[in-house]
């Protein structure tokens, strides 16, 4: 495992690439990825680039890659930033040359699917960023939220200690992209009761992160590309779950696995994102969201309760899939202070 660097951070006016290493999905929904692209020129001051797959939908996976890859190697780029999510960036890795990567290293940004290319540039020795995607994030029906444009400005721009606290609202229903209204519509909000804190009171975990998406961490597991045990110990795992709504189940049981295999005992912290609970095909009631969430959070105390009984907890993180968006810097410095209830990250 080579040492983690963090790579040089853009400045104001920098060309950052904005890539679908996933779903094209900006080639359906232009009007939403637009909005995305005017955020970034005039919220973040950053000129956008875009690459021949960028508003394609099923682009090759070699294709994808080779935007991918031209995209780092480019002098002149100084960030990558995705433009949404999927489900099959596990084809387009293979088709990447770590080597390219390792010799330009570049501030990438992405979440769900993008655990993939999180996780490669982590082996890679190259720090990377959890969450923020152009059209989900940047794209946002009403106004880009503060919360989210405070964390990722930080994260792009500034390389200090950064102390992250709850969103003061979240939501998991979004505006409906199809529709002209909803889609230029603020989502619906519910007041946020902050973190919930487990395990070890007194305990003060710093370590570099590593997880995402537990499900695309799951295919990877399955496709052997997660290392050797040793290469997570000591690391603070951060996970989340999905628009696809996985059982407490299906959570418990990947957790399960993970530490059969020996993981979950190596982390001395684990952050774990706000359930997402609503989906257009399962638009659940209220009460039936909160007993999704609690069910889920009651599969992951289970599991690490059997694997790692003695790791500081905390859960209902603003990361993935629930809406503002916190960005995580993975592979990069986290700090979790179970005795103070604080929690920085370094980006």
């Amino acid at each position: 495992m080579p040492e983690l660097i963090y790579p040089p951070k853009p400045q104001p006016g920098d060309r950052v690439a904005v890539v679908s290493p996933s779903r094209g999905l900006p080639e359906i929904f232009p009007e939403v990825y637009e909005t995305g692209l005017t955020r970034l020129r005039d919220v973040l001051k950053l000129e956008p680039v875009e690459y021949p797959t960028t508003r394609t939908m099923g682009a090759d996976p070699r294709e994808r890659a080779r935007d991918l890859q031209a995209a780092f190697a480019d002098p002149n780029i100084a960030a990558v930033m995705s433009t949404i999510g999927g489900d099959d960036q596990i084809t387009v890795v293979p088709h990447l040359d770590p080597e390219v990567l390792r010799a330009n290293p570049k501030p990438f940004f992405g979440y769900s699917d993008n655990t993939n290319l999180l996780n490669l540039l982590y082996d890679c020795g190259i720090v990377s960023y959890h969450g923020g995607s152009v059209m989900v994030h940047l794209g946002r029906g009403g106004v880009l939220h503060p919360y989210h444009r405070d964390s990722l400005r930080a994260a792009l721009f500034t390389s200090d200690w950064y102390e992250v606290s709850p969103a003061d609202e979240w939501g998991d229903q979004p505006g409906d992209w199809n529709d002209p209204v909803a889609r230029s519509a603020p989502p619906k909000m519910w007041p946020s009761d902050g973190w919930v804190w487990r395990g070890p009171a007194n305990r003060v975990v710093q370590g570099r992160l590593w997880g995402g998406n537990l499900e695309v961490l799951s295919w990877l597991l399955m496709a052997g590309r997660v290392g050797p045990t040793e290469r997570y110990a000591g690391r603070v795992l951060a996970i989340e779950t999905s628009e696809e709504l996985p059982t407490d189940t299906e959570v418990y049981r990947i957790l399960r696995s993970m530490g059969e295999r020996r993981l979950l005992a190596g982390f001395p912290a684990v952050l774990v994102g706000r359930a997402k609970a609503w989906e257009f095909d399962k638009p659940n009631p209220p009460e039936v969201k909160r007993a999704f969430a609690a069910a889920q959070r009651e599969a992951v105390e289970r599991a690490l309760g059997e694997y790692a009984p003695d790791a500081v907890v905390v859960f209902d993180l603003d990361i993935g899939h629930t809406d503002p968006n916190l960005i995580l810097p993975y592979g990069g410095q986290v700090r979790v202070d179970a005795t103070a209830r604080r929690i920085a990250v370094r980006y």
